[in-house]
């Protein structure tokens, strides 16, 4: 007798990220991704320079006749969007000192990627010393980001991750939480050697085992190029029912 394997339940799942990764222009593609949780996983973020926005508390440097964010208002910048997205694109940079040494070639630049969401050429400025060139769409159902390492845009990915992870088992009954062995953590490196599926496009599903020490699966999904990233949540329901490409377990 042939057993066939239950789906799980769509409703059933913790988390949905969408990537897809493209490695030769250091970029990657983002669907189910807010401010928020780029902020509190992506590492200390230095001052941002705002290229399109409707933030109302921002600096304003004379040089680029630009405003920016100062990295200690950074925090009370992020919680001005987390109630209303909205088109947001910035750039990081060092320290204002540097901003002011910009050429007007390079102002150019920065005016262009905030109009056009990509750059005319590397993003990366010397003067700036900019990590990320971070640019979302409207109800953040899209988010286009440069990175300078692209493996961060990983770390990223498994920090969101585990914070899930941490957010679930701190919701447990007492009696059940891992109280020696800590909480369950994906790692990087697990991540790392799924990178080639990453180039081409992937759901990542985050699913919570039951009676079982490996506690959670994270699931990888194939999409089609014909699937838009901003268009997989209204067909999730279909999406899942289709076999992961490969699991993660950990």
């Amino acid at each position: 007798m042939i057993m066939v394997k239950k789906a799980r339940d769509t409703e059933n799942y913790l988390h949905h990220i969408y990537i897809h990764m493209n490695e030769a222009d250091q970029f990657v593609i983002f669907s189910g991704l807010t401010m928020q949780q780029f902020v509190q996983n992506a590492g200390p973020l230095q001052h941002l320079l705002l290229l399109k926005h409707e933030y109302e508390d921002s600096s304003f440097n004379i040089h680029t006749q630009l405003e920016f964010v100062p990295d200690e208002e950074v925090l009370s910048f992020t919680k001005e969007y987390m109630d209303k997205p909205t088109d947001l694109r910035w750039i990081d940079f060092a320290d204002e000192r540097r901003l002011n040494m910009l050429t007007p070639q390079e102002q150019a630049e920065l005016l262009y990627i905030g109009h056009k969401k990509e750059p005319i050429r590397s993003p990366f400025y010397y003067q700036l010393q900019n990590r990320f060139v971070y640019l979302s769409n409207e109800e953040e159902s899209m988010t286009k980001i440069y990175f300078r390492e692209l493996n961060d845009s990983i770390h990223l990915v498994v920090n969101i991750l585990n914070q899930v992870v941490r957010d679930k088992e701190r919701g447990a009954p007492f009696w059940r939480r891992k109280q020696k062995e800590g909480y369950p953590e994906l790692t990087l490196e697990q991540c790392i050697a799924h990178k080639p599926l990453m180039k081409e496009g992937v759901l990542l599903s985050l699913f919570k085992l039951e009676k079982s020490k490996a506690t959670y699966d994270l699931e990888i999904r194939s999409l089609p190029e014909s699937v838009f990233p901003d268009e997989i949540w209204d067909e999730l329901t279909a999406v899942m029912k289709h076999n992961p490409d490969e699991t993660i377990r950990f």
